[in-house]
């Protein structure tokens, strides 16, 4: 059983990211699974520290990036939008090159919260990342 609004296409949800932050560092929407969101990030230019490794503010864009364009495809987007109120993140190990894949899924679907729980891997399948997201589920006020 599917845990969205609707059934999107990848097509439709990357519509999501242009002109956004995360256009800008690379991430790509790559999966939608029944219970989960798949997302790739560069380890390039963009996304690197000085030392040449996976930035940890890039971990927590591509672990907000997922959880918020995943809680806004559980809701009306007409009626009900999305908003951030609380990340964190564990960085376990360095990334140094190639992508990394994120995957966000669910732990709290409420009407007016959701938890969401990113991991984030490298190109070997290991663990860099584990990240939290809680984010409010808000009415859409008239523009």
């Amino acid at each position: 059983m599917s845990i969205w609004f609707r059934q999107f296409t990848i097509e439709e949800v990357r519509e999501f990211q242009r002109r956004t932050m995360g256009e800008h560092l690379g991430i790509e929407i790559v999966a939608i699974g029944a219970d989960h969101l798949d997302a790739k990030m560069p380890v390039d230019h963009r996304t690197m520290q000085p030392d040449r490794i996976l930035h940890g503010g890039a971990s927590v864009a591509l672990a907000e990036t997922l959880g918020s364009v995943g809680g806004s495809m559980c809701v009306d987007r007409e009626r009900f939008q999305i908003v951030g109120q609380e990340i964190n993140a564990n960085h376990l190990r360095p990334a140094i090159g190639g992508h990394v894949l994120g995957r966000a899924k669910p732990i709290h679907l409420g009407r007016r919260s959701q938890v969401w729980n990113i991991e984030i891997t490298d190109d070997n399948q290991r663990l860099i990342c584990v990240s939290r997201l809680t984010i409010a589920v808000i009415e859409r006020q008239p523009r």
